[in-house]
């Protein structure tokens, strides 16, 4: 007897994540497949995703591999990219259903408003500036989600397996007119903002982006980033 596919793949790429996994798969919809892809995690991450009924598959580490494994696994026609430290908000799911049933929405790419889970005066200013650069530069990064048909993902090639910058990589080769911004916020965690600084890992996030804009080798621009 043949199952229907379920309505939704959504993949979330995991190194070491156990800290914020929970609430990231907690505000995710059960009726959807939740495919967490295992980096090589020191911690509870994979029992954990697998306690509360993700299915896992394990790789090497590296976002963009991770990510590609995760799509090639998917079994849904709907593809929803997701950081392991990212909860969507309340009623992300009904939005994602109108986008998704709407005219032509299968030659196009969605993702959801950037928010932080801090109430800062700082994060309130990164947040307006990453949707001043979506709204220009229709560059959103990878912790604002990305729904898309399988159809269209592998027209444009997929995730390529860079260590850093393959969201960037992938909404380029979408371009403007096929993404987006959905009425719904991706609230994403500010502890790497608040451990390394405001100023600094912003300003370092924008080294990053200029140099792989210039065409410097991901493999290079990871080193300055951190991972």
């Amino acid at each position: 007897m043949m199952t229907e596919p379920p309505p939704l793949s959504v993949v979330i790429p995991a190194l070491s994540a156990a800290e914020g996994l929970a609430a990231t798969l907690a505000a995710l919809d059960p009726a959807d497949e939740i495919i967490v892809v295992d980096g090589g995690s020191r911690d509870a991450t994979v029992a954990l995703a697998r306690e509360l009924g993700a299915r896992v598959i394990e790789t090497a580490p590296g976002r963009g591999g991770q990510l590609a494994a995760g799509a090639s696994a998917a079994t849904a026609d709907w593809l929803l990219f997701l950081h392991a430290d990212t909860v969507l908000s309340p009623g992300w799911r009904e939005i994602v259903d109108d986008f998704v049933s709407s005219a032509g929405a299968a030659e196009r790419a969605a993702c959801f408003r950037f928010a932080l889970d801090d109430g800062s005066p700082q994060a309130r200013r990164l947040e307006r500036w990453v949707a001043l650069r979506v709204a220009i530069l229709a560059l959103p990064y990878g912790d604002q989600g990305l729904l898309i048909h399988r159809t269209l993902y592998d027209h444009v090639g997929g995730y390529r397996p860079l260590p850093l910058m393959e969201d960037v990589d992938l909404v380029r080769r979408l371009g403007r007119r096929r993404l987006t911004v959905l009425d719904a916020s991706a609230v994403t965690s500010a502890r790497r903002w608040r451990q390394d600084g405001w100023l600094r890992r912003s300003a370092r996030n924008l080294l990053c982006l200029a140099l792989f804009h210039l065409g410097v080798p991901p493999e290079w621009i990871v080193r300055l980033y951190g991972r």
